[in-house]
């Protein structure tokens, strides 16, 4: 579904991504890992075009995304549901699930039904203004926002942070039954329980570099993983630091 080769990418003249390269295939679950500043949602940024790449390319099943404005490449079927959720605050719920549907045409009454399916409160508060909404909700409403376009990839930039236990639980019921529908994920998160939990490969994301990879059954079994990471974490925070 996705190849990133030799990608390198960032703001300005700072080259925040170096030569990553990483695969997900069709209806696979991959997570995205690293610590905060690591690069992980420069990565998110430079799939969907909102960032400029130097080097390397994009393939979402060999179409080249390098140099396509966003909103082609949301018409291709990538959709990001962003860090922060970003709901449109005066708006209802409605008016914001309308928003996410760019790609569509016709009648929307399908893809409505599909994501008060999946999020049964956004139902019931469809003429709500987005702004009064909880937390939960509102990551609720981000999803579904983002599903409206009918994606055939989806990106979710830490869609866990800062939620309370049970709105994760249902969060997760709800991912795993768009993961049921062939739908094909990419996870960024910071949290190794999560997803390893959720996701079937991961990548490991440290200072722009892919460090390390492997099926989540295989890194959940090693024993000096959490040590590993933490490793990884400090060592990128020490070169930060150091003049």
């Amino acid at each position: 579904m996705l190849r990133l080769e030799n990608l390198s990418a960032g703001y300005g003249p700072a080259a925040v991504l170096q030569d990553v390269s990483l695969e997900i295939r069709k209806g696979e679950t991959v997570a995205l890992l690293g610590p905060n500043g690591a690069g992980k949602s420069t990565l998110l940024a430079a799939i969907t075009g909102t960032i400029a790449h130097r080097e390397g390319s994009i393939l979402l099943e060999n179409e080249n995304l390098i140099r396509q404005p966003s909103h082609r490449i949301v018409e291709q079927g990538v959709a990001l549901v962003p860090e922060g959720r970003l709901v449109f605050a005066p708006f209802t719920v409605e008016e914001n699930l309308r928003l996410g549907a760019v790609r569509l045409r016709g009648d929307l009454g399908e893809r409505y039904r599909f994501v008060y399916g999946l999020f049964p409160r956004l139902e019931e508060r469809r003429r709500q203004a987005a702004g009064t909404l909880s937390g939960g909700e509102q990551q609720m409403l981000a999803i579904a926002r983002s599903l409206m376009s009918a994606p055939r990839l989806l990106l979710l930039d830490e869609p866990f942070l800062g939620l309370a236990p049970l709105v994760v639980v249902e969060i997760s019921r709800a991912l795993e039954k768009l993961r049921a529908t062939g739908l094909t994920l990419l996870m960024v998160e910071q949290k190794l329980d999560i997803a390893l939990d959720f996701a079937q490969r991961a990548y490991v994301l440290i200072k722009g570099r892919i460090v390390l990879q492997d099926s989540t059954r295989n890194l959940g079994q090693r024993s000096d993983l959490a040590d590993l990471y933490f490793a990884l974490a400090t060592s990128s925070a020490s070169a930060r630091s150091s003049p």
